[in-house]
């Protein structure tokens, strides 16, 4: 067998570690409810947290599409429009069909050539497929048509029976096309990827659980990258890059949502760490049965309570911020090191949990918990298979990144997150609270809906799910606003105000009490009190008198 060979240490910073989206999965048999659950968290600074929506359509005959590149905003070219086409709420459509995505680039020669883009081959997919089979079978078609503009790419692609990855890297300029391969998840599994591609090895005689294109080991073998036995093949050894960045930055997120829910994932930290041992696993068995909450929480993690917490180093600061400011890496004493690249990030524009329940009224059967900005702190707001029109604080042109709209859920949610990473460890109990308090309520009446609505005619069915999401789109972002100023009057000047009975106390005569002095943790103190520039120079002394 061929050695692919592994990363240099030295090597932090990749084209696959600034890259920056989670999809994680768990299959029907691995959910509480029998869900195909996903999710997605489109990480970017410069993508503005927005529901995009396409209506069902007919087209006459001779009708093309554009196709615009969803990074860039450039016009690519066309295609020949289909006949009829779904109608799509941010990634899922009216059938339930839900793709998300990873990027991470892989063997730059490969970069594809052709018209379709990887966001492109997304949101066209989603207007002709009912299924993920039929997914697949059309997103494989586009780039074999029309060619692959993007780089190596995972992709999600689920429906309310089965979820299964797929990854995809084009061919270079002198070849059309792309190579793939796709596996089902077991029903009883969860899996992820995280912009590093994740299928090794793969059954070649298995085609109901395992799809790839007839040249996906040849075209290896022409290039160079592989030269062993067939069943020896490995996806990601063969077109991705490997480096540091690939496996701390990327698997390493996938490892924070298998250590969560599966025992004894510590002995994959030397893959993580160091390239060395096993690749993580394509996926794992779950210790119990996994809920649409677990999921919206697990976006959140920023590997809380594993080595390594974000909120335990020096680089948390005296409030325990699990954030840390691009890049990623830095150099001291021409040392390069870097910080730990979590789930949850604030460059987030928008996140999804994708819950698709066979079981579920034809209307509801796809639910898109949409939320924008950092999937920490947003809210989820259930968007409904069925809904025709987007709420305002989800819609397209309610501001954008350089407009403050002060209705838009985007600009609200960031308000309430920007205040909490200066002093996060003060700040979140309050925002769980709020949090929490809304996402509750939601999923409360989501869990009565699906025993109401089977009974409701269609339309009234339809209509009634889109108030649904309209009320609570609203409800939420007023909630948020009163959240961010709260925030902004309780935390003034590095001060805590004291409250009494849910109001902000008063002296007897009326006046503001005086507020608590928060301070800082004892490490910042110690830290100070031991630097050699400083803490001298601080030390309190006594006066003679």
């Amino acid at each position: 067998m061929k050695s692919y060979g592994l990363f240099a240490l030295g090597m932090l910073m990749s084209a696959s570690s600034a890259l920056a989206c989670t999809g994680l999965i768990a299959a029907p048999g691995a959910t509480a409810d029998g869900s195909v659950l996903a999710t997605y968290a489109a990480d970017s600074h410069t993508l503005y947290g927005e529901l995009y929506h396409q209506p069902a359509a007919d087209h006459k005959k001779g009708t093309m599409r554009k196709v615009v590149e969803w990074d860039t905003g450039k016009l690519l070219g066309e295609i020949p429009e289909a006949a009829h086409t779904y109608a799509t709420m941010g990634n899922m459509n009216e059938h339930a069909l839900f793709i998300g995505e990873s990027t991470w680039g892989g063997r730059p020669e490969l970069q594809g050539s052709g018209i379709i883009d990887y966001g492109s081959l997304i949101y066209i997919t989603l207007q002709r497929a009912k299924t993920a089979r039929e997914a697949i079978d059309v997103m494989t078609g586009l780039v074999r048509d029309y060619g692959y503009a993007s780089s190596g790419e995972s992709f999600t692609i689920a429906d309310p029976n089965e979820v299964w990855i797929m990854e995809l890297i084009g061919k270079g300029k002198e070849y059309k096309g792309a190579v793939w391969v796709a596996r089902r998840v077991p029903d009883d599994c969860i899996s992820g990827h995280a912009n590093h591609s994740r299928i090794h090895t793969f059954p070649l005689k298995d085609k109901k659980n395992t799809l790839y294109s007839p040249d996906v080991i040849s075209f290896a073998r022409k290039q160079g990258y592989f030269n062993g036995k067939d069943a020896d093949f490995s996806f990601s050894r063969a077109y991705a890059e490997y480096d540091s960045g690939a496996l701390r930055g990327c698997d390493g997120r996938v490892w924070a949502f298998y250590n969560k829910f599966v025992p004894g994932m510590d002995s994959y930290l030397p893959w993580i760490l160091k390239g060395e041992g096993e690749p993580l696993p394509l996926w794992v068995k779950p210790d119990h049965k996994l809920t649409a909450n677990e999921m919206k929480w697990m976006m959140r993690d920023h590997f809380e309570d594993t080595p390594l917490d974000m909120t335990k180093d020096v680089g948390a600061g005296p409030y325990k911020v699990p954030y840390r400011w691009r890049p990623l890496t830095y150099t001291v004493d021409s040392v390069e090191y870097t910080h730990e690249r979590a789930i949850a990030t604030q460059q987030t524009g928008f996140s999804y949990v994708a819950q698709l329940r066979r079981d579920a009224a034809e209307p509801m059967r796809g639910i898109l918990w949409f939320g924008a900005d950092d999937a920490n702190t947003c809210v989820y707001v259930p968007v409904y298979n069925c809904m025709t029109t987007v709420p305002h604080e989800f819609a397209t042109g309610n501001g954008d990144l350089y407009n403050i709209s002060w209705d838009a859920a985007f600009w609200v949610n960031n308000y309430v997150a920007n205040q909490a990473y200066n002093r996060y460890s003060q700040m979140i109990p309050d925002i769980r609270r709020v949090q929490k308090a809304i996402e509750d309520s939601i999923e409360s009446e989501v869990a009565t809906l699906y025993a109401e609505v089977p009974a409701l005619d269609a339309d009234v069915a339809r209509r009634f799910l889109n108030d649904h999401t309209t009320s609570w789109a609203s409800k939420s972002v007023k909630q948020y606003k009163a959240l961010g100023d709260y925030l902004l009057v309780k935390y003034l000047d590095g001060n805590i105000k004291k409250e009494r009975d849910g109001k902000f106390a008063r002296t007897p005569e009326g006046m503001p009490e005086s507020p608590v002095f928060g301070g800082y943790d004892d490490r910042y103190y110690r830290s100070i009190a031991t630097d050699p520039d400083g803490g001298e120079r601080l030390r309190t002394v006594e006066i003679a008198q």
